[in-house]
């Protein structure tokens, strides 16, 4: 299933994040609005973004401290940042923080449609590439083919859904993985399972990889959080 494409908004001029949602929501973009610094990194930890729109006048927390933050556990989302000004030393600054565009204020409207588009083509070709297998401790895993190697010979083919769902946690290792992000990545936003359903899973892969299943080394449930893949 195909997931929406989803745009973090981050603007504190009322009237220009009302044509910039308009104008990206005419385009099929799902868009998310947070009007200040804290309420943007609040946003970001909670949910999937596709891109960042992001100013640099921000009240609370200011977009180059958001960037930054944001590259602290992401460094693939593309960040296009926004700004008054002109000088060439701020637009390096903004870089510095991360971002990967920026665009100077006022702008045209065509411009910023563009440049979105172009970065999240950028994106999705960087992503095709991403991870064709994985080996951890004597565990083998191929992403292309769904083959498994994993503990006492053990050989098989995973479900595409398990594939999915281990091929997530393995990009985002050492990271807590939401029950929601997992949701919306694996099942699609239309699709409820249980938190059983997921842990059911998690049951599959500690017995394919892990030599004591009980005490797990690769695979962790956070209670009340998500799931986290650790070598």
């Amino acid at each position: 299933m195909e997931t929406e494409t989803r745009i973090l908004l981050v603007d504190d001029e009322e009237n220009l994040v009302s044509l910039i949602q308009l104008n990206l929501e005419m385009e099929g973009y799902k868009v998310k609005v947070a009007g200040d610094g804290k309420e943007a990194l609040r946003l970001f930890k909670e949910q999937r973004f596709n891109l960042i729109i992001l100013d640099i006048m921000l009240p609370s927390v200011d977009g180059l401290q958001v960037c930054e933050t944001i590259r602290l556990t992401d460094k693939q989302v593309p960040v296009l940042m926004l700004s008054a000004k002109h000088s060439g030393q701020d637009r390096v600054a903004g870089l510095k923080a991360g971002a990967d565009d920026y665009l100077v204020k006022p702008f045209n409207l065509e411009e910023l449609l563009l440049r979105v588009q172009i970065l999240l083509k950028r994106s999705v070709s960087a992503g095709a590439i991403g991870l064709s297998s994985y080996t951890f401790g004597s565990n083998y895993v191929n992403f292309d083919t769904y083959e498994f190697r994993g503990i006492n010979n053990q050989s098989g083919i995973l479900s595409a859904r398990e594939m999915k769902l281990l091929k997530l946690l393995i990009e985002k290792k050492g990271e807590v993985v939401s029950r929601d992000l997992i949701l919306e990545m694996i099942w699609g936003v239309d699709v409820y399972p249980s938190t059983r359903t997921i842990d059911n899973y998690l049951l599959n892969f500690r017995k394919y990889f892990e030599e004591d299943p009980k005490n797990s080394k690769y695979f962790h449930s956070v209670r009340g959080v998500g799931y986290k893949f650790s070598e």
